[in-house]
């Protein structure tokens, strides 16, 4: 990376660029203003003058020579005085006939003074001569005469160059100051961001074992924490997807095994009838485990991918239950297991082949994992909010242990009657969460309810609304 286009170096040069434009328009704002406050008191002190050189000259009662007085006033205002006296002509002559520094070096044509004669009203501003800035007031004096007060501005401007001096050495010291604040913030924060970043490239490299840490109390540090709780749950997720492929293959591996192990039996010219019938049974039955095993992995695959579709209207969980145990009476008589539908009549806002979906796996699970002579219950009910449909057994329940973890995919209980592949109540679970709901446990010994928990609608159960996609 060209080093400067870091983080680091742009930060500073914001930062100097920041200062820099900060002082400019103190600059601007200052010393503009300064000059000219400092040279309009100047000719205000002036034009406060003018009355008392007027009372000097006029009340010379000692008859002191003109230009004695002038130098005494000249002396006491700390500015140069002068008496013109002017003609009537167009342009105003004037003509000094006194001056503080004598008629020797008399004023020429002075355009204050000269305004003064022509307007006949007092007149002041700031004049350039021999190479100098003066500032002057002027006002009429006795009849054909100007009185000027003339002050150089030479202190005053070096007051103001002085100050344009210091403001801008000022200004170079805080800017240096600030871009050597500026670079050092820059680059600790920029080697926080180097670390995050280094963080970012084991983790999407696979590595999840280093956490990310940031002692700061600020923004990097809230990033570090979202980047470790990202960490977290790749990690997670990656075990996941480990524990899900090595569980796949060993469920799809067994099935297999077994279809091939028959299959090389049956080619077998001494298998009799009878064992030969019972083979082929026993393979279709693998077949079956293996065609529920893939449609189980399709839909996980698909709630995982967000491509699970359903169409969400109402449906009466009552017949709903009704038909679940129509649907499972052969089976339960097989395994001496006695069905029962209850409840109220509730309508949910689901889709109605999910919910059959669900309800299969709930009834299968209950009717695998209880002994023989187990009643299992398909009910309804609910509350203002849900409508729920339920599968209870009377059997051994589960271990508190196992509920925990009852849910996960391939998670299956360490008991006598486990069996299956682990991915029904997981699936029964994501698929509830989809349409709006969730698949509860209440366990004890002698009671297992499932609860199936779904979002309800107040219509009559003979009524359908229009399917809402989802």
């Amino acid at each position: 990376m060209n080093r400067f286009h870091t983080v680091g170096v742009k930060l500073t040069l914001a930062l100097a660029g920041l200062v820099a434009g900060a002082l400019a328009i103190v600059y601007m704002a200052v010393v503009p203003s300064l000059e000219d406050r400092l040279i309009e008191s100047r000719l205000d002190q002036l034009e406060r003058s003018i009355p008392l050189v007027q009372q000097t000259i006029f009340s010379n009662e000692a008859n002191v020579a003109l230009d004695d007085l002038l130098r005494y006033e000249s002396e006491q205002r700390n500015a140069r005085v002068v008496i013109f006296e002017h003609l009537p002509t167009s342009p105003v002559y004037l003509m000094a006939i006194g001056d503080s520094r004598g008629l020797s070096q008399a004023l020429a044509q002075d355009p204050v003074a000269q305004r003064a004669a022509e307007r006949r009203q007092l007149e002041r501003d700031v004049v350039e001569r021999s190479g100098g800035a003066f500032a002057e007031v002027a006002v009429p004096f006795r009849p054909g005469e100007i009185l000027l007060l003339s002050a150089p501005l030479e202190d005053t401007l070096a007051n103001i160059s002085l100050v344009e001096r210091r403001l801008l050495l000022a200004g170079l010291v805080a800017l240096l100051a600030s871009a050597a604040v500026g670079f050092a913030l820059a680059r600790f924060f920029a080697r926080r961001i180097r670390r995050l970043e280094r963080a970012a490239g084991r983790i999407a490299a696979g590595s999840f074992d280093e956490p990310v840490v940031d002692r700061g109390a600020d923004e990097l540090s809230e990033l570090a924490a979202a980047f470790d709780d990202m960490r977290k749950r790749l990690s997670a997720l990656e075990r996941a997807r480990r524990e899900f492929i090595a569980n796949a293959s060993h469920e799809l591996r067994t099935p297999i095994f077994a279809l091939g192990g028959h299959l090389e039996l049956l080619t077998d010219e001494d298998v009799d009838e009878r064992d030969r019938r019972a083979f082929l049974e026993e393979m279709r039955r693998q077949v079956e485990r293996l065609t529920k095993l893939a449609t189980d992995l399709l839909d996980l695959s698909r709630l995982d991918a967000g491509r699970l579709r359903v169409e969400l209207a109402p449906v009466d969980l009552s017949e709903v239950a009704g038909s679940l145990v129509g649907e499972f009476g052969g089976i339960g008589r097989g395994s001496d297991h006695v069905l029962h539908s209850e409840g109220d009549d509730v309508i949910a806002l689901a889709d109605e082949e999910r919910v059959r979906q669900i309800g299969r796996i709930l009834l299968e699970n209950a009717l695998v994992h209880t002994p023989p002579g187990t009643d299992v219950r398909v009910g309804t009910g609910g509350d203002a909010r849900f409508a729920e449909l339920r599968v209870s057994d009377d059997g051994p329940g589960i271990a508190p242990a196992d509920q925990e973890h009852i849910f996960e995919r391939f998670y299956r209980a360490e008991t006598a009657l486990a069996a299956g592949s682990g991915l029904g109540l997981a699936i029964a679970r994501e698929l509830a969460s989809v349409m709006g709901g969730d698949v509860e446990l209440e366990s004890a010994p002698g009671r297992t309810v499932f609860t199936l928990r779904l979002p309800r609608v107040a219509v009559p159960a003979g009524e359908r609304e229009p399917a809402l996609a989802r």
